[in-house]
C-alpha cells in the first residue's frame, strides 16, 4: 500500500510540474561585465594617491509569459562587487556560500543576490498596465536620466498617433514603517503622480513629462514638520534630418522644497530649478562625430534666499567623459574623483566626440570635454577642467565585447575646494571592460 501511495504521489508531482511548464513560457536575458581601472590621482591634488581595482556584476532578467498579453518580468543582480572587497566578508577568501554580516563601515558593495524588480504586465481594452517594482527615472533623452527601480502602477494607451502614459509611484511609506520611526503617523509618506505624452512623427518623436511629487516624510519632525511639493516638466525632441541626428531636452522644476506646518516658525523654501541639453551628430561612412552641451542651474547659497535652484542635473546615465563626474568611478571605488565631483548638478559641460569603425568588429572613439560650475560660493573657482578620452572596442562575439580606454584630465582650480593654498594636479585613468549580453 505504501509503495502504491508513493508511486501515485510521484505521478502526481510529474503531472503538476509538467502542467506548469507547459503553461508558462520563460525567456531569459541578462548580462555580465567585469571592468578594471587604474586612477593615477583621484583627489586631483598634489602629493595625493593612486588606486587600482576591478568590479563586476551579473544580471538576470527573466520574462514569464503566462498567456497572450500577460507576462511577469523580473530582474536579479548577483555578485555586484569589487574583486577582493572585504567589506562584507572580512577576509581574503570566502569559505561560506552565504553573505555574512558586513564588517566594514557603510558597505556599499552587494556581494550576494538581490531581487531588484518584479512586476506584472497585462493588456486590457483601455491600455497596457505594469504593476510592481519596475524601471523608473528615465524619460526622453539620456540627459537627466538616473535609472532606478520604484514601485509603480503604470498605464499606457493611445489616442490616434498620440501615446499617453499615466502612472502612480510610491517613494516612502509611513504606515508600519518602524525603521524610520514614523509608525502610525498619518500622511507622512511620499507619492508621485505622472502624466506623459509622446507624439511620433516621420524621422523622430517629441513628448512632455509632467510630474507631481508630494513627499510628507518631513512631517515626522515635531519642531519643524514640513512636506515637499514639486512639479517637474520635461519636454524633449528627437529628429533625424538626412544624415544628421538631433535631440534636445529642457527640464524645469518648481514648487516647495519645504512647506512648513505649525508649530514651526520657519519660512518656506521655494524650488526654481532648470536644466537643458542638446546633441547633434552625423555619420560619414564608417565615421561618426558630433557635439553636445549640458547645463544645470547652480545655487551658491543653499536655502539662504528662500529658493533652491540646483536640484536638477545631468543624471547618472548621461556619461560624456570617463573621469569628470563619472558614475562608474563614484560607484565602484567608494567615491569619484575629489569630493566635489560626484554629481552633474550646477554645471555647464561641452563635449565633442567621434568614432571610426576600422572593421565591422573594431571601433575607435575619442572625446574632448570641458566642464565648469554654473555658480560657486565666494573663494571658489568655477573651472573644473578639460578632459581628453580615447577608447577602442573589439567585438569578440556578437554578444561579447572588450573595451580599453584612457582619459586625461587637465584639472581646473575648482578642485581646490575654496582653499587658496591648495595645489591642483592632473589626473589620468586607464581602464578595460569585458561585457557579455545574453
Amino acid at each position: 500500500m505504501k509503495k502504491l501511495f508513493a508511486a501515485l504521489l510521484v505521478l502526481g508531482l510529474i503531472v503538476a510540474v509538467s502542467g506548469t511548464a507547459s503553461a508558462v513560457d520563460v525567456k531569459f536575458g541578462g548580462s555580465y561585465y567585469v571592468a578594471g581601472v587604474y586612477d593615477s590621482n583621484p583627489n586631483v591634488l598634489e602629493d595625493s594617491y593612486s588606486r587600482a581595482f576591478f568590479w563586476q556584476r551579473i544580471r538576470l532578467e527573466p520574462v514569464f509569459k503566462i498567456a497572450e498579453g500577460l507576462t511577469f518580468t523580473a530582474r536579479v543582480d548577483a555578485m555586484e562587487k569589487q574583486w577582493g572587497n572585504a567589506y562584507w566578508f572580512g577576509a581574503d577568501d570566502e569559505t561560506f556560500s552565504r553573505t555574512t554580516n558586513p564588517v566594514g563601515v557603510n558597505p556599499k558593495i552587494q556581494e550576494s543576490m538581490e531581487w531588484e524588480r518584479g512586476y506584472v504586465n497585462f493588456n486590457t481594452g483601455i491600455g497596457a498596465f505594469q504593476v510592481g517594482y519596475q524601471l523608473a527615472g528615465v524619460w526622453g533623452t539620456v540627459f537627466a536620466d538616473s535609472t532606478v527601480t520604484r514601485p509603480r502602477i503604470k498605464m499606457t494607451t493611445k489616442a490616434g498617433p498620440l501615446v499617453i502614459v499615466a502612472l502612480y509611484e510610491k517613494y516612502t511609506e509611513s504606515t508600519n514603517n518602524t525603521i524610520a520611526g514614523t509608525n502610525g503617523l498619518t500622511d507622512a509618506e511620499g507619492d508621485g503622480y505622472v502624466l506623459a505624452l509622446l507624439y511620433p512623427f516621420k524621422g523622430g518623436q517629441t513628448g512632455i513629462l509632467n510630474v507631481f511629487q508630494n513627499k510628507a516624510d518631513g512631517r515626522v519632525s515635531l519642531a519643524n514638520p514640513s512636506r515637499l511639493k514639486l512639479y517637474l516638466f520635461e519636454p524633449f525632441v528627437k529628429a533625424t534630418f538626412g544624415p544628421v541626428y538631433f535631440e534636445a531636452e529642457v527640464d524645469y522644476m518648481t514648487g516647495k522644497l519645504a512647506e512648513f506646518e505649525a508649530p514651526s516658525a520657519a519660512a518656506d523654501v521655494d524650488i526654481r530649478s532648470l536644466a537643458a541639453y542638446a546633441m547633434l551628430k552625423t555619420s560619414m561612412g564608417p565615421a561618426t562625430f558630433g557635439a553636445q552641451v549640458g547645463y544645470a542651474k547652480g545655487d551658491s547659497d543653499g536655502n539662504a534666499d528662500g529658493k533652491r535652484e540646483d536640484l536638477l542635473g545631468g543624471g547618472n546615465d548621461w556619461a560624456p567623459a570617463l573621469i569628470l563626474m563619472s558614475l562608474d568611478l563614484n560607484t565602484w571605488s567608494m567615491g569619484g574623483i575629489n569630493s566635489a565631483n560626484t554629481t552633474k548638478n550646477n554645471m555647464i559641460l561641452f563635449n565633442a566626440f567621434g568614432s571610426y569603425k576600422l572593421t565591422p568588429k573594431v571601433e575607435l572613439g575619442a572625446a574632448l570635454t570641458y566642464a565648469k560650475k554654473d555658480k560657486v560660493a565666494a573663494g571658489w573657482d568655477k573651472d573644473m577642467g578639460t578632459e581628453f578620452d580615447v577608447t577602442a572596442t573589439y567585438k569578440l562575439y556578437d554578444n561579447l565585447t572588450y573595451m580599453v580606454g584612457a582619459g586625461y584630465l587637465f584639472a581646473g582650480d575648482y578642485f581646490k575646494s575654496g582653499v587658496a593654498a591648495a595645489k591642483v594636479d592632473n589626473d589620468y585613468i586607464l581602464m578595460n571592460k569585458l561585457t557579455l549580453n545574453f
